[in-house]
């Protein structure tokens, strides 16, 4: 089976994330490496909790090697978001095989579709769909239907095919194989599923809620752990009212053209967007001002977060890999990257070219406006004082057991506990 890669968020690790990562472990992964988001995802919005501390809770539940996804992609659409994360597992260079989650686990029919939206039939099926006020996501099944059929095309309206079928799309010419397992417990964004398992959305709502303990119970028992002493500290759940009047301020200051960079989709919405700042008084009613069934509330978010942060577009390539943390089976894996630049320590940023050099002092400067989400308010600096998370041993795939020294996969060369 070789070394297996993941691309996550963890926002949090709940237990179907732990039962995964303890799946590949008895299916033999030799290492599990995961790109994950860093302080924003996907959703628009800050992680409930920082990167160092998700990171933690993956090493404790069965990974070995965690590397962040920068937010210019960790912060975008699903195809941006999925191409930075397979890119950044295809440069360490040591990733034989992609596992993700899909409610269709079937390879082969994730694969036709994602044929099918790289193919010259399905941008013109695509025009034939623009009129009308559906969403860019209903057009382009719609799209895809007139390729491959409705059924298929179908796998499209749920959220972890969607992200599958980009995985698929970008692993091309890369040499990493894809392993789709099928999602169990709780769908995306809903409730106990009846089985003890939880989305993370759910979870994220019951600490915002101060539902703390029903919250925690439905994550692994030591990734529960990390994030109670996050809670304890005043660090999480992190969230945006915590610095709304800052990013109004922010969003307030900006012209109608100032939104232009974060349209996307040159719909207009732009215009929308500069209008509902105008009308409103909080973010919330902003979004809802905004929103029409044309543009689901996860596009503004994604582009409210982007004008705040001042966002640029992801670069063609993700130009280094930073380490959140390691075991020692991940540290083996470090050693044997090469042709890439990789960041253990912030002092590392001067071997850097000077875009790459620029995204990491980027990169420093979100983590302080993430630091302002917090429900304590956190000091400026936090990434150039950070230092990677560092644990002996390595899981294999029970995140309750005690750790221990483990070898290093084949090839690894000699086991040097220093990165």
């Amino acid at each position: 089976m070789g070394v297996v890669g993941i691309v996550c968020e963890y926002n949090p690790l709940h237990s179907g994330h732990a039962r995964m990562l303890r799946q590949l472990r008895e299916r033999g992964a030799e290492a599990i490496v995961c790109a994950m988001s860093g302080n924003f995802v996907q959703r628009g919005e800050p992680a409930i909790v920082g990167k160092l501390a998700r990171a933690e809770m993956a090493l404790r539940c069965g990974a070995d090697l965690v590397l962040e996804i920068p937010t210019p992609w960790a912060a975008a659409t699903a195809e941006t978001f999925a191409g930075g994360g397979v890119e950044i597992l295809r440069r360490t260079g040591v990733v034989d095989e992609l596992t993700f989650g899909a409610e269709c686990p079937d390879v082969e029919a994730l694969t036709a579709v994602a044929d099918a939206l790289d193919s010259a039939e399905y941008r013109a099926a695509l025009r034939r769909h623009e009129a009308g006020n559906e969403t860019f996501a209903a057009r382009r099944q719609a799209a895809v239907a007139e390729l491959v059929g409705p059924e298929r095309a179908a796998l499209l309206s749920r959220p972890n095919n969607i992200l599958a079928v980009e995985y698929l799309r970008c692993l091309r010419e890369t040499g990493i194989r894809p392993v789709a397992i099928a999602r169990q417990g709780a769908e995306h964004d809903a409730p106990d599923a009846g089985d003890g398992t939880a989305s993370a959305s759910t979870i994220r709502e019951l600490l915002r809620a101060g539902e703390t303990e029903r919250a925690l119970s439905y994550m692994p028992r030591t990734a529960a752990d990390v994030l109670r002493r996050e809670l304890e500290t005043g660090a999480a759940p992190a969230g945006m009212k915590y610095c709304e009047r800052g990013v109004l301020d922010r969003l307030r200051r900006m012209g109608e053209e100032d939104w232009i960079p974060y349209d996307g989709g040159s719909e207009g919405l732009y215009h929308r967007m500069y209008q509902a700042v105008r009308e409103t008084t909080d973010l919330q009613s902003l979004l809802e001002r905004a929103k029409t069934k044309r543009y689901p509330m996860a596009r503004l978010r994604r582009m409210v977060l982007a004008a705040w942060l001042e966002l640029p577009k992801a670069p063609a390539e993700v130009p280094y890999l930073r380490l959140l943390g390691a075991n020692d089976t991940g540290r083996c894996l470090l050693r044997q990257m090469r042709g890439v630049p990789v960041l253990t320590k912030p002092a590392d940023v001067e071997k850097l070219d000077d875009k790459a050099a620029e995204l990491f002092r980027q990169e420093c400067r979100w983590s302080d406006l993430y630091a302002l989400t917090a429900p304590h308010l956190l000091p400026c600096g936090a990434d150039w004082r950070a230092t990677p998370i560092l644990l002996s041993g390595g899981k294999r795939g029970n995140e309750d057991e005690k750790s221990e020294d483990t070898a290093c996969p084949a090839g690894a060369g000699d086991a040097d506990r220093r990165l």
